[in-house]
């Protein structure tokens, strides 16, 4: 057999070749498919590093990744690697709610053999019935899922996105399952927190509620308030920092706090102090300068505000827990007080720390004609957040403008 060699007496290997009037090397080759290829270089050595890059593919499974063979665990895992700019709480977040609900169920599949129905019933069946997760939860994990078939789309392993559509027929199925998130009423913020501050058990709660319902906040964002972010004199809150409480895969799934940028840019902002707000810190501070302040350090920063009984941050899931504890009790009693004074309960309904910041945002959208204030104290990178709230708040205001007008009117 004749060795071939190139223009300078290099043997070429199998596959290779020199180009000369082109100045470059070549080397063909057959992928999994059948196809004929070709990688192209102006040096040998060149060439020969795009092999090795090529053969470290194959051994790595991307010739059974283009041949449509590899499992939806792959994929997933060879978007993720693509996805660097992602915090690394939203990082965190992925990997473990799918790792939870989908690595060692649906996601054994291989990724060309998946149709609509076959994701429309993991879904129905598994994820909601099985798992009974909430329609928001599985909506969470279509957004990680969606995004992973698109990448298969994009690199032509499959034709379409079978993920495409099935959350909305997921949520006209399970309408009543899929809540829309409302504000509380003026008649029940007051009572929630009126209860929490009278409260010989849930007393402790009250400034941190009052923070939540009096800036709009985001719960990450007031966990981590510290007080070097708090101007007393100006009465104004520096909002540059958010602490999360994540899974960390790299430490077996374990929890921990992380001090990461706001949600988006324009989650870097000031808010101004309302009166009951800065009566909160204040009455917060008193007590700290009793108790003693907190001397937990999180990724370099100290002197948070808000803390437990063991003087860590708290856990989000620890506060919506608060919440649901003391608007269980105020309804308890309040049932037994409406009934001897033989008048309707105002009870409170379920709600969470977000319903909190949507609260606030309502009673902004009720008083302030200006949207872009309400936008940059709510710190909403996209204003029509913004303005679909204050859709609804103006809905409201203009049935109750009618009724006052047909009540105070005797023209009719």
């Amino acid at each position: 057999m004749t060795t071939r060699k190139d223009s300078k007496g290099r043997v070429l290997r199998p596959g290779e070749s020199e180009r000369k009037k082109e100045n470059r090397y070549v080397y063909k080759y057959t992928d999994s498919l059948k196809r004929r290829k070709a990688i192209y270089a102006k040096d040998l050595l060149e060439l020969r590093e795009k092999e090795k890059k090529l053969q470290k593919n194959q051994l790595d499974g991307l010739d059974t990744y283009v041949a449509g063979k590899a499992s939806l665990n792959f994929v997933f895992d060879r978007y993720m690697t693509l996805k660097t700019e992602l915090k690394q709480s939203t990082y965190s977040g992925y990997l473990y709610m799918y790792n939870r609900f989908v690595r060692d169920t649906f996601g054994k599949r291989k990724i060309a053999d998946i149709k609509y129905s076959d994701v429309v019933f993991f879904y129905e069946q598994y994820l909601l019935k099985e798992c009974e997760l909430q329609v928001s939860t599985v909506e969470n994990i279509h957004t990680i899922l969606h995004p992973t078939f698109n990448l298969a789309v994009r690199d032509e392993i499959i034709r379409t996105n079978p993920c495409s559509g099935a959350m909305t027929q997921i949520k006209r199925q399970n309408k009543s399952m899929n809540g829309i998130r409302h504000a509380l009423t003026i008649e029940q913020q007051k009572a929630f927190i009126d209860y929490t501050r009278e409260s010989p058990v849930f007393g402790r709660w009250a400034p941190l509620f009052t923070v939540l319902f009096g800036t709009g906040g985001r719960i990450g964002e007031i966990i981590g308030l510290r007080w070097d972010d708090l101007d007393f004199d100006k009465r104004e809150i520096n909002i540059n920092h958010s602490v999360s409480y994540i899974v960390k895969a790299s430490d077996d799934y374990r929890s921990s706090f992380t001090v990461s940028l706001p949600k988006t840019e324009a989650g870097i902002r000031t808010i101004p102090m309302m009166d009951s707000v800065y009566e909160a810190f204040q009455e917060e501070y008193e007590m700290q300068e009793e108790e003693g302040f907190s001397q937990i350090e999180i990724d370099g920063m100290s002197g948070f505000i808000f803390t437990n009984k063991n003087g860590n941050l708290h856990n989000p899931s620890c506060v919506n827990r608060a919440i649901k504890r003391v608007y269980e009790a105020y309804n308890d009693e309040e049932l037994l007080v409406a009934e001897k004074e033989k008048r309707e309960p105002n009870l409170i309904p379920h709600f969470s720390c977000h319903h909190m910041r949507h609260t606030f945002c309502t009673r902004m959208c009720e008083q302030e004609a200006n949207v872009k204030v309400i936008q940059s104290i709510m710190g909403h990178k996209n204003i029509q957040t913004t303005l679909d709230i204050y859709a609804d708040v103006t809905e409201v205001s203009k049935q109750n403008a009618i009724r006052n007008l047909a009540n105070s009117n005797d023209v009719f």
